[in-house]
């Protein structure tokens, strides 16, 4: 056979390779910010709306327990549907999950639209009838089904992120959560103090059917569906289950994660009642506003400089550090300590959560990750309304009666002061202290150094693909 006879095969240059690499990188760079934008305003509509639930009620009702249910029950729903919400993601496309939230969200927005015009007042701000709880339910579940969203947007950076970039991905989605944060925190102080619950519901619901119609103007590249082999029912929920176990310290590391809930379900139940008795509604929001420039700074932080070769270690450190700032800003009434307190702890966030989401991102696959965050979504939530449950009933009744006493008094003003709420400072002192201790604990566990044995392997495999 003569040289003319074999067939040539054509190679395609090194330097094409790249260039087309490169190019689909930043197609899905790109798309990955329009989705990322679009849940921004979804997430700021339904935070601005349960922010406000919560403002109106405490000054209505000057009740730490009504605030301290209704934050505990937003959790509470959280991790009831977290799992379910992980299987709808990795059943459907995510363009058209994040869709159906949207349309539940203004469903049940505009039921509580129509439930504030037609009951009085007076009957919705009754603690102990029907209408109060049916009412912050509505609320609730329309703002929960936008964990829905936040769930399909962490499997969108694995789709369209490339695997060593996810960590300054994951960042950027602090730093944007942040700034929903910064906003919703003074619109509804602000919408409260001027406009009324009524005058919030309408803008919540208008805004919420304009994120609707931004989204449907955006395309995802999904060619097909992800999934596990075909399943159905409680087989969906025990493929989560498996899917953790699957991941060696995998569930170590939602352990890990719940620490922070621990605390956080403290603060959800007394920082708003803590907040709105040093400053006005208004000031409150214009406080929690400026503090929530920290989830900014955060994420920042993290989208420039990613989270460390040991994203674990760095989740435990900031767990340790979230402690010992729940443990001291509130060891005096002043306003400036608690701010200031405020703040750090908001840095200190989206590196927390980026580091979660960087390790699921890595070592579970795409087509179960759906799953995997709705559990970790679902085991960590549960944490906050257990303490929230638990915390608002005994600050009410025990221990702020106990403090404003004159034993109270006499026994712990050395270190925690005078003032009208320092019920709630020993409460956030003792929860602190406990939350330092899981952190640094942690870091001796054996599940800590197996999981980081496995994330680095992982990332060594993946490098490894990427060099073939």
């Amino acid at each position: 056979m003569s040289s003319e006879d074999i067939p040539t095969v054509e190679v395609a240059e090194p330097q094409a390779i790249a260039a087309d690499t490169l190019a689909a990188a930043q197609r899905g760079h790109r798309t990955f910010l329009h989705v990322l934008v679009n849940t921004a305003l979804a997430n700021i509509i339904t935070s601005y709306l349960w922010f406000a639930l919560t403002f109106w009620v405490y000054l209505e009702t000057r009740s730490v327990l009504a605030t301290g249910l209704i934050g505990g029950a937003y959790m509470l729903l959280v991790a009831v549907f977290g799992l379910f919400f992980g299987v709808l993601v990795d059943r459907y496309r995510k363009r058209a999950v994040m869709l159906g939230s949207t349309l539940s969200s203004v469903t049940f927005f505009g039921l509580a639209g129509l439930m504030f015009l037609l009951i009085p007042e007076s009957q919705l701000l009754s603690l102990t009838g029907p209408w109060f709880w049916i009412f912050a339910l509505v609320v609730l579940v329309g703002a929960v089904i936008e964990q829905l969203r936040n769930i399909a947007l962490s499997t969108t950076v694995t789709l369209l992120v490339p695997p060593d970039d996810r960590a300054k991905a994951n960042g950027l989605v602090g730093a944007v959560q942040g700034l929903a944060f910064l906003v919703t925190s003074v619109l509804s102080g602000l919408s409260i103090g001027m406009l009324g619950m009524g005058g919030t519901i309408v803008i919540a619901l208008g805004a919420s059917v304009a994120v609707l119609v931004h989204l449907l103007t955006i395309s995802i590249p999904e060619p097909s569906v992800v999934h596990e082999e075909d399943r159905a029912g409680f087989a969906e929920l025990r493929a989560g289950v498996a899917a953790v176990r699957a991941t060696s310290g995998l569930f170590a590391l939602i352990i890990f994660t719940t620490f922070n809930n621990l605390a956080g379900g403290v603060f959800m139940a007394l920082m708003d009642p803590y907040g709105l008795t040093l400053f006005s509604v208004e000031m409150w929001g214009v406080v929690l506003g400026i503090t929530a420039t920290g989830f900014l700074i955060g994420g920042g932080l993290v989208a420039k400089f990613g989270l460390g070769v040991n994203p674990i270690r760095t989740l435990l450190i900031i767990v340790a550090c979230t402690g010992a700032v729940g443990a001291t800003f509130a060891l005096r009434e002043w306003g400036w300590l608690y701010v200031v307190g405020i703040w750090i702890f908001m840095i200190l966030m989206p590196a927390a959560e980026a580091a979660e989401q960087t390790v699921i991102q890595r070592v579970v696959p795409l087509k179960t990750q759906g799953r995997v965050f709705g559990f970790a979504l679902t085991f960590e939530a549960a944490a906050a309304p257990v303490t929230a449950f638990l915390i608002a009933p005994l600050a009410e009744f025990w221990i702020i009666p106990y403090m404003a006493s004159p034993p109270g008094v006499q026994r712990w003003e050395w270190l925690l002061g005078t003032g009208e709420a320092r019920g709630i400072a020993l409460v956030f002192l003792v929860s602190g202290l406990v939350t330092i201790g899981l952190g640094l604990g942690a870091l001796c566990t054996r599940s800590y150094r197996r999981l980081s044995h496995a994330y680095a392997a992982a990332v060594a495999a993946d490098r490894a693909d990427a060099a073939t």
